[in-house]
């Protein structure tokens, strides 16, 4: 690349967006102003020309239809007035057979005498008379003689002048418009790229995205595609308002879940530290406390880090028997619940029933669910768990859900009032649910008829198979 080609690629870049719009738009006009100008000077130069020609020709005819059996000499010689006839002379093919008087009034060169010979075509010249412009035709005229014919030409100058002037003017009118228009354009179809650019810069500013792009009213068939750019957006700044809302719910919670804990364990840990002053009794039940609040926070900052993740890393993804996670799930609750009266059933079409994800993770959610489930059944009492080849169901009988509390049972940190009293942060159904989305399932809740809770997890990607 030469270094003009480096420079002007490096002005290009260097040059706002509105700007090389406009630059483009103005001298895509500018030059086909410019064009239809300069085409229109070659249209009007051709054709006042070719009048003055086809003038020459129907005089030449005249004079021959009047002059048929003439010899050489001189016709008519007035044409060196602006307003007279066309001069007219016969020439012949040999010098000899000149007329002795008066002299010729059109010049007499050797391409006349060829015509004069019929050597020659006949053809158009310019030539000046009595210091003006003039053309002239010469065409045989009978045998051995050629017929000159000429008219001045200042009218043709002088209209070509005033047709180049007149359409310079337009011309440059042209391109100043185009420069006008040019910007307007550029103003104005990049006017929702600049609203955006500005809500973009005061974003970064202020690290505020509740900002919005104000969008031109109309029907939304009638957007273009700067529209459509500013509402996705809008859209975007949304999805980020309600993430960035999001994070801030969740580090306001889970401060406010960790105080409590952390003061506790920082209450015993002093007390330990005055270890020599409690009782041996007073000693041990301290240092349960503080290992088994240590538990607690470590289970809720593993749930925190738990609820971070968006979505599961597909490399460790698999195909997982679902029955064969169920019955493990059941049965370590069994082991971890031992007042809970577990029951399973799955359907025949289960046995080989698959579904892709990370059993790690699916194991979890169906962990929380037992859990939960176990935590609000009285003693005794049954936890049914159920597989088809569309859904998993997890039902207790307990009390059940209360309609104020169940549109919030899958938020973070929720708990019920009925809850607060039983161990828990209120982040298992939260992050059961996540994990169910990341495996492209969906985790509902409801009452069971006759009472207790319903969890019920769907599955959108479950495929009969061997894995």
């Amino acid at each position: 690349m030469s270094g003009g080609h480096r420079m002007g690629a490096r002005w290009r870049r260097r040059r706002p967006v509105r700007t090389r719009l406009a630059l483009a738009t103005s001298a895509a006009v500018a030059l086909v102003a410019v064009g239809v100008c300069t085409a229109a000077f070659f249209v009007l130069d051709y054709t006042l020309y070719h009048q003055l020609e086809l003038n020459l020709t129907q005089s030449a005819t005249v004079v021959t239809r009047q002059n048929r059996d003439s010899g050489p000499d001189v016709l008519a010689g007035e044409c060196r007035f602006l307003s007279a006839p066309a001069c007219a002379q016969i020439v012949p093919a040999d010098p000899a057979d000149d007329p002795a008087s008066p002299p010729y009034v059109l010049p007499v060169s050797a391409p006349v005498r060829e015509v004069a010979a019929g050597e020659r075509a006949p053809y158009f010249t310019d030539f000046t008379l009595s210091g003006h412009p003039a053309r002239m035709l010469t065409t045989p005229f009978g045998d051995g003689k050629a017929l000159q014919v000429a008219l001045r030409a200042d009218t043709v100058e002088k209209g070509v002048r005033q047709a180049a002037w007149l359409l310079s003017l337009v011309g440059a009118t042209g391109v100043l418009l185009a420069g006008a228009l040019g910007y307007a354009v550029s103003r104005t179809g990049l006017a929702p790229v600049a609203r955006l650019t500005a809500t973009a810069e005061r974003i970064a500013a202020t690290r505020d995205p509740r900002h919005r792009i104000e969008l031109p009213p109309g029907p939304a068939g009638r957007e273009d595609e700067v529209t459509r750019l500013a509402a996705t957006f809008n859209t975007m700044l949304g999805e980020l308002e309600q993430s960035v809302s999001a994070q801030r719910r969740l580090v306001a919670d889970a401060s406010h879940e960790l105080r409590t804990p952390l003061t506790a364990l920082r209450t015993n840990a002093e007390l330990l530290a005055r270890a020599d002053r409690l009782t041996d009794a007073q000693r041990d039940r301290a240092s349960r406390a503080l290992t088994r609040q240590l538990r607690e926070v470590t289970g809720l900052v593993n749930d925190l880090i738990e609820l971070a993740r968006d979505e599961e890393p597909h490399p460790l993804w698999e195909s997982v028997r679902l029955r064969l996670l169920v019955e493990h799930a059941v049965d370590t609750a069994r082991a971890h619940w031992p007042q809970a009266a577990f029951t399973f059933w799955a359907d025949e079409a289960t046995a080989d029933l698959c579904l892709p994800g990370v059993p790690a993770r699916l194991s979890r959610l169906l962990t929380n669910l037992l859990d939960n489930a176990a935590k609000f059944s009285p003693p005794g009492a049954a936890v049914e768990v159920a597989l088809t080849s569309a859904d998993l169901t997890v039902r207790d009988h307990g009390r059940g859900i209360s309609p104020e509390d169940l549109p919030y049972v899958f938020d973070r940190f929720y708990r019920a009032d009925s809850a607060r009293a039983l161990p828990g942060s209120g982040l298992g159904l939260a992050m059961a649910r996540q994990i169910a989305r990341a495996h492209d399932a969906e985790l509902t809740a409801q009452n069971a008829p006759g009472g207790g809770a319903l969890f019920r997890l769907t599955f959108a990607d479950a495929a009969t198979g061997a894995p």
